[in-house]
């Protein structure tokens, strides 16, 4: 394991209990730059999550509850006019942080959640005509519930395509929700604290760029793309942006376990958590859809 991704993974782990795999992937997504989606039951630890990201990385962070009565200008900011100047002044919103927070996404309308996708693609946004940049790095976690839950307003496929990953926590294992019940989780600012600066999140950032894909495990994961597009099971199959989310992806996975290479091992680690929402799938389909196509699928020799 990467040195400097074991004590992220360390410390993550004191506050959610018994899900590795899921931390993993979600510190694939931030080495790549990417968005994060997490889906789950309420109180399931998702807002635990994200928060302790933020804290492990160092970065800043700000959280928006969105509701039903949430607007645009609430997130990104407004120009309210200056009385003593006599003209407008850009307000900024809670968007311009490192890391935000989208607690419960699905429950604002479509309108309040289409406010983020120039944000998320561009890494800025816009308020009347004038264009103000994001911090850097910035991140967007968004945690959602299950659309047949009330209250609720599924995600068009445009701003799902730009989360770069979507996990699911799922229900504690007996051990580790004991732990729970008996309290021995303490509070996230007593727990963790920053394990890495930012300029060694950087540095990994950069490190993912270099990771060599070599043409077997390209061909791979343009096999897999190809089948979601001819096997006729799909109606929106993977995308180029998927293609290469996945590849990105694929590198990361593998610097994390201390290589400089990708191995398809390391493609079929990624591929459910970056193709199931492209593919519209619900995460209790995930599992099985996914599996069959890794198993359908020949591994290039």
């Amino acid at each position: 394991m990467n040195q400097f991704v074991t004590p992220i993974l360390g410390a993550l782990s004191h506050i959610i209990y018994g899900k590795d795999e899921q931390i993993k992937h979600a510190v694939c997504s931030l080495l790549c730059k990417g968005h994060l989606l997490i889906e789950d039951l309420p109180g399931m630890g998702k807002t635990t999550l994200s928060h302790g990201l933020a804290n492990v990385l160092g970065l800043s962070y700000q959280r928006v509850q969105f509701t039903s009565d949430l607007l645009p200008a609430d997130i990104t900011g407004s120009a309210i006019f200056n009385t003593s100047e006599h003209s407008f002044t850009f307000h900024p919103g809670p968007i311009f942080s490192q890391v935000m927070l989208a607690d419960e996404i699905n429950r604002a309308s479509p309108k309040t959640q289409s406010a983020l996708l120039e944000a998320m693609e561009e890494r800025q946004v816009t308020v009347d005509g004038e264009s103000h940049a994001l911090p850097s790095p910035f991140f967007v976690i968004a945690t959602q519930n299950p659309l047949h839950q009330s209250g609720t307003h599924p995600l068009p496929e445009s701003q799902l395509d730009r989360f770069f990953m979507r996990i699911s926590l799922g229900y504690p294992n007996e051990d580790a929700e004991k732990k729970l019940i008996l309290g021995i989780k303490d509070s996230i600012d007593t727990q963790l604290h920053q394990v890495i600066s930012e300029e060694q999140l950087t540095h990994l950032q950069l490190q993912v760029t270099c990771v060599k894909l070599a043409e077997p495990v390209v061909e791979y994961i343009l096999a897999l793309v190809r089948f979601t597009r001819e096997s006729g099971l799909f109606a929106d199959p993977l995308s180029p942006r998927a293609s290469i989310a996945l590849g990105a992806a694929t590198k990361a996975w593998a610097l994390m376990q201390g290589r400089e290479y990708a191995t398809p091992d390391d493609v079929q680690a990624v591929f459910g958590p970056v193709a199931a929402h492209r593919l519209n799938l619900s995460c209790n389909e995930q599992e099985k859809v996914i599996s069959s196509i890794i198993e359908q699928v020949l591994v290039p020799v």
